[in-house]
Formats: C-alpha cells, structure tokens, sequence
C-alpha cells in the first residue's frame, strides 16, 4: 500500500492517495506499532503542505528510526529529501538525500539509491556511484567467521563450529574488522555486504 501511495503521489492521483492513506489507518489503529504509525506518516506527508507536510515526514523518520526495517527508513528519508529540494531548502534536501543514497547504495537498492543520486544532482550536489571494485569481497572462511560472530557466537563456539583454532577466528575477525572499517561485534550487522547472510 505505501508504494501504491508513493506512485499514485507522483502521478497526481490525490484520490488514490487518500483511500491508501483510509487503508492504512484503518490498520494502525488495531496495530498501532512503530513500523506501521512511520509508514502512516509518510504517506500523510505525501499529501501535506508546508508545515504539515514536514512534521509528518519528520515523524516518519523518527518512528521508523526506531525499527529494524532500514529499507523503509532509507525510503522515508528519500521522500523528505525530495520533498524539501521542490520546496528549494537545497541544504537541508542535501542532507537527506545523502543519507538516503548512503543507506539505500549500501543495501544494494540501485534503483532508489539511483533515484536519490539524481535528486542530489538536482541540488548541486554530488554523490559517487559505487564502483564494483568499492564493494567489500570477504573471503568465504572470513564471510562465514563473521556471520556467526554477527549471529552472537563467542570465539570459543566458531571454532567449535568451523573446526578451527582460536587465533585463526581472531585473524578472520580481524581481517573482517579491517574490510569493513568497524571496531567491534555489534556493528557486524550493519556492515556485513548484503550477500552474507
């Protein structure tokens, strides 16, 4: 339904946006959760002016803050930027066009990271397209390594699992550390490229 709102929103069909706007309401008042109270926001926005419009995408972007759904977020944010380039506040749009493109490039979203790039653009600004040789290769031993890590294992319980030693999941880690310009565990879910799962 949010993207049914969104397209409907860029073809001028207000009306459809709308009975989007009734179904997904109707929904959020029996699951008032963050995901779907952001993803109500966001469509209320596409069909607000001025202040109003703002506060509800600003809503939409706190409450989706507030999830583990990314892709909705890094989405919420697009809008914003484009919404505040038309509305000509080219520094502010910048600033979320650049946090969508990041997000969205990094999840492997081309088309919305493409979307947002040529948004960019349109301010003056610039954003370079990921080149292959930029993505981040783990090997298969350090891939492997790191998505357990990342699953919560301890040192102790990889090497259990792969049948290897101590030092060698330390040198996985810390070459996966190094790969992904990260410092710890707990960044491991964020960094990891989206093919190690």
């Amino acid at each position: 339904m949010p993207e049914l709102a969104e397209a409907a929103a860029r073809t001028g069909e207000v009306a459809l946006v709308r009975v989007a706007l009734e179904w997904l309401s109707e929904r959020t008042r029996v699951s008032p959760t963050q995901w779907a109270l952001g993803i109500e926001a966001r469509v209320r926005a596409l069909l607000g002016e001025g202040e109003a419009a703002e506060s509800c995408y600003r809503e939409s972007i706190e409450r989706l803050g507030h999830t583990r759904v990314r892709a909705q977020l890094a989405r919420a944010h697009l809008l914003y930027g484009e919404w505040l380039r038309r509305e000509r506040r080219r520094a502010e749009a910048r600033e979320q066009l650049h946090t969508a493109y990041e997000m969205l490039d990094a999840m492997g979203m081309e088309a919305f990271a493409e979307r947002a790039r040529h948004e960019l653009l349109a301010t003056g600004e610039t954003a370079r397209k990921r080149s292959v040789q930029s993505t981040v290769e783990l090997t298969a031993q350090e891939a492997q390594v790191a998505r357990l890590a990342r699953d919560g294992l301890t040192n102790p319980q990889i090497c259990a699992r792969l049948f290897i030693s101590t030092r060698t999941v330390q040198y996985h880690l810390g070459k996966v550390f190094a790969k992904l310009g990260i410092t710890s565990r707990s960044q491991l879910d964020q960094a990891l490229p989206g093919d190690v799962s």
